[in-house]
């Protein structure tokens, strides 16, 4: 080692540059390497290679990995002690990770003596340490304002009254920080172990490293302390590796895995080309800590902050809509969005910024990442930058979590491979959110564009494709049947669903009526497997609909054709992909329709065999007619095909209104659907409430839709012979 890079001559279970410089021996063209292995040259390639002679240390697969460790950054601890137990950031949370490594066997115990044996037989056994030290000034005021460094450094100065104080007051809201009489002396070391643990990996004296650090750092903005942290300590130690090592570390990327995003970091990197930013994260629309900034021109943690200026594409925030997130979720991130922009960008220099507090039982951060899955994030990471990767402690509280977490980790960059783990399923939300983030980044990262459009580059003459499939089952039912749009004299309701409520002429004059509400057909598309192009040929509408509107028409019934789209598209809309309409917007929407037609059309003809058909999700509608409406004794039948929520028909005002529809109607429910993996949801869909349920042996509404054709007609002409002669049903009797 040269200059300042000899930090670890003078660490206990360290190394200095004499046991790791060249050992290779040139004899009789044989050179044997310090670790006992031979490599066998003639004259010829040895005196060609005499200058090129490859050592066991300059491999990077065979040098040790480091661990900066210093018991002093103990020292920071709350000056406001109380009855109430300590604080989160918990003094003793490095300690254990430090315990467990040594417990695992990963940290060198014995005699500094046998140190230089150990390094000619098997330098990889162990982490090797980095010993810490206080960060200069110069260092830190790379990233931070001098002011902010004087802040800081007069609270060594403070007595323990002023200290306690000053830790009530910061602890209220964003700030959320607690100060002591050693916390910037600790603060100090915790930014210089960053600094030498990221120049060790940069300058090859290590292979990788980690730095059990604290207090952590990603909160603190430039000129303002925040949320359990001081320095910003990643930030300082990428600024210092680039100025330092120009050629060898020109671009950095920095992944934060802390459960909170990463405000201080993105913040000071928001404009700079050569740091890539990527923070996953839980944002909970703002709510989750640290929350939007008091300034609204401040960025936050949404997906929609990707940098400005010559840095825009080079933030990347992955914000999880809630907690609750665990492997599958962080996993998929990492291979549909982490790992594409990490390749494109192609660093010179990885850091983690590594919170364990998104960890299994850590009730801080309320997620599940289990250790095998940080040991196959970190794993993916090695790909990256020649192996050059630096994980630096950040966030984690609960003191179990945190230590498994980092023992995954720290094995995972000594060479053990990942634990064998099944890709878990991932949440649908959080599948929605990854969608979005690809979306906002695709003007950035070549990755991320195939499948996005840029709809404003569409320009005006643009249909959406449900629109179009809408305008085209339109014409179809018009030529065949003479369907005409039904007027709804609704400005906001005409508008939302003009086109989408069709009926057959004539229709106040008929004696049966089959009322169809419907989700739109199903799509299938097959892509071009090279491009990821779509041809119209090679795609298709599929359409379960269209056979029992032609039963219908040819039996004689008055038809009304209820399309629900699965989003009412805007004018101003400019998202290529918008999330479907949720639960409570969808019913909100259907219910003023159904009853809108019930009231203004159905209600008001002499109809004597009313039948109700509900498709796929859109038969919520049936369900908020009949709780909605009084209209259950002038309806001959119900007829759904179900393949997501299951939704009970019940009345607090018509107590018999369950029981009618379980002897009135026929419920065909999807053979994959989740009530038939469990017993109990069985037997509870089974209640009178969930209508005559029956189980498909098909999967999807078209299948189902065609097999029991049959079985429907069927049970539609039973009821209408039924009604002729006056029988009557068993519910009525």
């Amino acid at each position: 080692m040269e200059g300042e890079d000899q930090a670890m001559t003078d660490a206990p279970n360290g190394f200095d540059e004499s046991h790791v410089a060249p050992t290779a021996r040139q004899e009789s063209g044989d050179v044997s390497v310090n670790s006992g292995m031979n490599v066998d040259m003639d004259d010829s390639e040895a005196s060609s290679d005499s200058g090129k002679l490859v050592t066991l240390t300059e491999r990077r697969g065979l040098l040790p990995t480091g661990c900066c460790y210093d018991d002093r950054m103990k020292l920071h601890a709350n000056a406001d002690f109380g009855p109430a137990p300590h604080h989160p950031e918990d003094p003793r949370r490095i300690e254990e990770i430090m315990k467990i490594f040594k417990k695992a066997g990963l940290v060198f115990t014995g005699p500094d003596s046998q140190l230089v044996n150990i390094l000619k037989e098997n330098p990889t056994k162990y982490m090797w340490r980095i010993p810490a030290r206080p960060a200069t000034k110069q260092e830190i005021c790379t990233v931070h304002t001098p002011d902010h460094y004087d802040w800081v450094q007069a609270l060594s100065a403070m007595s323990t009254r002023d200290l306690r104080v000053l830790s009530h007051s910061l602890d209220q809201g964003r700030a959320s920080l607690y100060v002591g009489g050693m916390s910037y002396e600790a603060a100090l070391l915790a930014a210089g172990g960053c600094v030498e643990t990221c120049k060790n990996v940069v300058a090859g004296h290590v292979k990788n490293a980690f730095a059990v650090i604290r207090p952590p750092g990603h909160h603190a903005e430039y000129d303002n302390p925040m949320g359990f942290c001081l320095f910003n300590n990643v930030p300082i130690g990428a600024k210092v590796c680039q100025n330092e090592y120009p050629d060898s570390c020109r671009k950095v990327l920095i992944l934060d895995w802390d459960v909170h995003h990463g405000n201080g970091t993105q913040n000071m990197f928001y404009e700079d080309p050569n740091i890539l930013y990527i923070s996953l994260h839980v944002y909970d629309n703002g709510n989750f800590y640290p929350g939007k900034p008091d300034n609204p021109m401040i960025p936050d943690g949404d997906i929609d902050k990707i940098g400005e200026g010559p840095g825009r594409g080079k933030n990347v925030n992955i914000a999880w809509p809630s907690q609750g997130m665990g492997d599958g979720e962080y996993l998929a991130a990492f291979q549909k969005i982490v790992m594409p922009i990490a390749r494109e960008f192609n660093p010179d220099l990885v850091i983690i910024s590594a919170g364990f507090d998104a960890a299994d039982g850590d009730e801080l951060g309320g997620c599940f990442v289990t250790p095998s899955c940080y040991a196959h994030m970190t794993h993916m990471l090695m790909s990256l930058a020649g192996g050059k990767v630096a994980v630096c402690l950040e966030g984690g509280y609960n003191l179990k979590a945190i230590s498994n977490s980092a023992l995954a980790v720290a094995r995972t960059l000594m060479g053990e491979p990942p634990p064998q783990m099944e890709m878990p399923p991932i949440n649908k939300e959080a599948a929605r959110l990854l969608a979005r983030v690809q979306a906002a980044q695709s003007p950035f990262w070549e990755c991320m564009r195939p499948g996005i459009i840029d709809v404003q580059e569409l320009g005006e003459k643009t249909t959406r494709l449900h629109d179009a499939i809408r305008g085209y089952q339109r014409q179809v039912l018009s030529e065949k049947y003479a369907m005409i749009p039904l007027y709804i004299q609704r400005e906001v309701l005409y508008k939302s669903y003009e086109n989408q409520v069709l009926v057959t002429p004539g229709l106040q004059a008929k004696r049966k009526i089959m009322l169809i509400i419907h989700d739109p057909p199903e799509l299938r598309v097959m892509p071009d497997l090279i491009d990821n192009t779509v041809d119209p040929h090679n795609g298709f509408i599929v359409d379960g609909v269209m056979s029992y509107i032609d039963w219908a028409h040819k039996n004689d019934f008055g038809i009304i054709d209820v399309n629900i789209p699965h989003y009412i598209t805007h004018t101003e809309d400019i998202d290529a992909f918008t999330p479907r309409a949720d639960e409570k917007t969808l019913q909100r929407q259907i219910l003023e329709l159904v009853c809108y037609i019930w009231d203004n059309y159905i209600q008001l003809y002499d109809v004597e065999d009313l039948f109700l058909v509900g498709v796929g999700n859109a038969y919520l509608g049936i369900k908020v007619l009949l709780t909605n409406r009084d209209c259950k004794n002038r309806i001959a039948g119900v007829v759904n095909f179900v393949t997501g929520n299951l939704r009970p028909v019940k009345s607090e005002t018509d107590t018999d209104l369950s029981s009618w529809y379980k002897h009135n109607s026929l419920v065909y429910v999807t053979n994959d659907h989740l009530c038939w993996k469990d017993a109990d949801l069985t037997k509870k869909v089974l209640k009178k409430r969930f209508g005559g349920v029956q189980r498909s042996p098909e999967v999807g509404l078209h299948r189902m839709m065609e097999t029991h054709a049959k079985e429907v007609y069927e049970f539609i002409t039973d009821r209408l012979e039924r009604g002729r002669s006056g029988n009557t049903t068993e519910e009525e009797e």
